[in-house]
């Protein structure tokens, strides 16, 4: 779809609009105590009360810390135990301090727990402490290596890496998987094969972890072609592949749509000594039924039997959303009680497709039925389960009956989330009842729930369908300086809503916005725009629009006919049946 430049248009008032915080914000700074944990009942022999000054980050516990070097040790090993990576160190400084020389497992532990709470800097200061004073091992490196990995900062593992080597410690296979593993993560798959070539100038043997890592890669960047290279390679190296290997190159070819060459590959891996598991048969079952080859998952099923492979949890499941998916809700039904009858325990994964279905077909009742049947079975309902019923009963207009269930959500431990409070927020402001919508939204904040783009963007729809459009441009604003960036969906309702009042000359400065913050206009945006300068009165203008929107590729053919239809002109359709543009109108 071509993207319109605004030069072609009128001209227009520029759009600009500014979103001032409350001046009456106060802001509070403050630093958070090193040990996290209440010091209330901390005994104090001397029993003197310690104060602590904002610029002050060390702990309470340890202003007055006056026991022996040993109480410290266990200290340092108690709050690394318990997560107080903060407090673990303080106590890991102040014994260095004292000539100790630090544990490397303790140490790497504590590197863990920073990387985990995303504290990556304090992560770096145990590892200079480990290197200053102790001696850091590959394990300590290999943990430093996969927090910035996890943390997408390849650039700093790769530092890590160097300064591992220069301090004389040989990267193994355990280093490599993690820079591969992350690589292949994010779609670089050139640079994990130049570090796969690393580890093998490095003398260093990859693993079957190693290839199943870049097999799985190769399958979603190059195709299951060249990852049998690999499979072929991998086994001139003489690793044998494990399930998880198999199961990659099974999911490959049937993604691809291979599913009698997987079939085929499922049947060679018994004649090599691993017989296939049952992950390998639901991977081809599920695979089989969504092609809705129903005959040939029957044939399937009896292989698993005939092999000794019992149907599992999953792969139950697998039948019963595929029955669903093609009507057959009441035969899904009896798959789940065959499945109980077996001794199985059904999951939320098992209940899902049924309560979805039954909502999708306005019975809604019997998906509660089912809701409640879930619960006396044992499993618990997730909030997809909680979710799916709120909106078809919102949907049937039923919103006091959602809010009921709504509201006892946290009693049955299940709190609901963004997606909960945003659809009863349009099922309350659809019925009239805005007040109490609008608490919803605050309630959802007070709750630290954060809006998403489908909050704002609902929240913008209800305010241009009550004509309250420049409360709604606020918000539109307001969400290009947050976290949930508007999108074309975002600015083609705020087009709407200004269309349909005749603002035509703001439509166009927000169109213009759009393009300048980067969101390109989609065909629904330029529809949008013909028919409100249309309807705004200037239909030759319109035509003339659309005339050259079609000309670039903007909109398709059949929008062009449509918009004809809507405002016919007969000038307009002389001129264009004498162009070679009449094909569009044929």
């Amino acid at each position: 779809m071509t993207t319109v430049s605004t030069e072609f248009l009128s001209q227009t008032l520029p759009f600009k609009r500014t979103w001032y915080s409350n001046s009456n914000t106060v802001v509070n700074c403050t630093t958070p105590l090193l040990n996290e944990g209440s010091t209330s009942k901390r005994r104090n022999n001397n029993k003197r009360h310690v104060r602590v000054d904002s610029c002050d980050t060390r702990p309470k516990i340890a202003q007055n810390y006056d026991f022996r070097d040993t109480h410290l040790m266990k200290a340092l090993n108690r709050s690394c135990k318990a997560g107080k990576y903060n407090e673990s160190l303080y106590f890991l400084q102040n014994m260095v301090n004292k000539g100790y020389k630090p544990d490397v497992i303790l140490c790497t532990k504590l590197i863990k727990g920073f990387f985990n709470s995303k504290k990556i800097e304090k992560a770096m200061k145990v590892m200079e402490i480990l290197e200053k004073h102790g001696e850091p091992d590959v394990f300590a490196y290999n943990a430093v290596i996969s927090g910035f990995c996890k943390a997408d900062r390849i650039d700093g593992a790769n530092k890590v890496l160097d300064r591992m080597k220069k301090r004389g410690f040989s990267p193994d296979v355990v280093t490599y998987n993690i820079l591969i593993g992350n690589l292949c993560g994010r779609r670089k798959l050139d640079l994990a094969l130049r570090v796969m070539d690393q580890l093998l100038k490095d003398n260093c043997k990859p693993t079957v972890i190693t290839y199943t890592i870049l097999i799985e890669a190769t399958i979603i960047e190059g195709g299951i072609d060249e990852a049998m290279k690999l499979l072929d390679e991998m086994l001139s190296r003489g690793l044998q592949p494990d399930m998880y290997t198999y199961h990659a190159i099974i999911r490959g070819m049937c993604k691809e749509g291979l599913v009698d060459q997987a079939f085929e590959f499922v049947n060679s891996i018994s004649t090599k000594g691993c017989g296939p598991d049952v992950v390998s048969y639901n991977i081809l079952l599920r695979s089989l039924l969504n092609e809705g080859k129903w005959e040939a998952g029957e044939r399937l099923m009896s292989d698993m039997f005939v092999k000794g492979r019992e149907p599992s949890v999953v792969t139950y499941s697998i039948l019963i959303s595929s029955l669903c998916r093609d009507g057959k809700v009441d035969e899904a039904v009896n798959v789940l009680k065959v499945m109980k009858e077996k001794g199985l325990s059904p999951d939320a994964y098992s209940y899902d497709p049924l309560i979805s279905t039954f909502c999708k077909e306005g019975r809604v009742d019997l998906a509660i039925e089912l809701l409640e049947t879930m619960i006396s079975d044992g499993c618990l309902p997730d909030i997809v389960n909680y979710n799916t019923i709120l909106a078809c009963l919102c949907k049937n207009g039923k919103a006091d009956e959602a809010l009921n269930i709504f509201e006892k959500l946290g009693e049955v431990g299940c709190p609901p989330n963004a997606s909960s409070y945003n659809t009863m927020f349009s099922a309350l402001w659809s019925s009239g009842d805005k007040i109490r919508a609008l608490g919803m939204i605050l309630e959802m904040l007070s709750n630290g729930i954060d809006a998403d783009r489908i909050t704002y963007n609902s929240l913008i729809s209800c305010l241009c369908r009550d004509g309250m459009v420049d409360q709604a441009i606020g918000l539109l604003v307001d969400m290009e300086s947050s976290k949930c960036k508007p999108t074309v969906i975002s600015y083609n309702i705020v087009l709407l809503g200004l269309c349909k009042v005749h603002r035509i000359i703001d439509a166009i400065e927000v169109l213009i916005a759009m393009v300048d913050k980067g969101c390109h206009p989609n065909e629904t945006t330029y529809t949008l725009l013909v028919e409100g300068i249309g309807f705004a009165g200037w239909r030759n203008e319109a035509m003339e629009l659309a005339d050259s929107l079609v000309s670039m590729d903007a909109i398709s053919e059949n929008s062009f006919k449509r918009l004809h239809k809507t405002f016919p002109m007969l000038d307009v359709y002389k001129e264009l049946a004498l162009s070679d543009q009449t094909k569009f109108l044929a």
